[in-house]
Order: C-alpha cells, then sequence, then structure tokens
C-alpha cells in the first residue's frame, strides 16, 4: 500500500510540474503514473550503478554530479515512456531537483496524517 501511495504521489506531481514547467510534456495522467513507475525502477536499477561508475567524479565535485546522473535518468526515462518529452538537459536538471522537493514534501506531509 505504501509504494502505490508514493507512486500516485510521484505522478502527481510529475504531472503538475509538466503543466508548469515549459520543458516538459506529459501527455495525461496515466502515462505520469507509467512515468513515475518507470523513475522507480530506473532509480532503483540504473542510478546505483551510475553512481559507482561515476564515483571519482562525484567526489571530486563534492557530490554536486547526483544533480546530472538524476538529469539523466530523467531524459533516459523520456526516451522509454511515449507521451513524456523533455527539452533538454537544463529541464531535465530543473524537473529533477523540483520532482525530488516536490515529492518529498508532499510524502512527508502523508506520512504525518497516517500517524
Amino acid at each position: 500500500m505504501n509504494i502505490l501511495i508514493r507512486l500516485l504521489i510521484a505522478a502527481l506531481v510529475a504531472f503538475g510540474l509538466s503543466r508548469i514547467l515549459g520543458g516538459v510534456h506529459i501527455d495525461s495522467y496515466v502515462t505520469a503514473l507509467i512515468v513515475a513507475a518507470v523513475l522507480a525502477v530506473l532509480n532503483a536499477v540504473v542510478k546505483p550503478i551510475m553512481i559507482i561508475l561515476t564515483l571519482p567524479v562525484t567526489i571530486i565535485t563534492l557530490g554536486l554530479f547526483l544533480f546530472v546522473i538524476n538529469a539523466l535518468i530523467i531524459l533516459l526515462c523520456a526516451k522509454l515512456v511515449p507521451g513524456f518529452a523533455v527539452d533538454g538537459f537544463w529541464w531535465a536538471l530543473l524537473f529533477s531537483i523540483l520532482f525530488s522537493i516536490g515529492s518529498s514534501i508532499l510524502y512527508s506531509g502523508n506520512e504525518t496524517k497516517n500517524r
């Protein structure tokens, strides 16, 4: 049940951001649900591999390269999901930052309400 709530919150945030940001396009809420699921899988499988492969660069940049990895994950998701498009790297970077913030805020609000 917890995973379903997280996916619904992530889809809501992604869909809302696509309406606010001009360079991010999601066709429908169903597409946003698919985007949320694909992002969850990519973050669980691909992201740890990318972090290990880019560990020296991440250390040199004091962890700031993780933002680049997040943007690359968003761009990969845009390639995999039809109906989800990102106009470029900078839009993906902005989307990933706002997506993380929005998801954290909404999920933490949901978590405190359930206690």
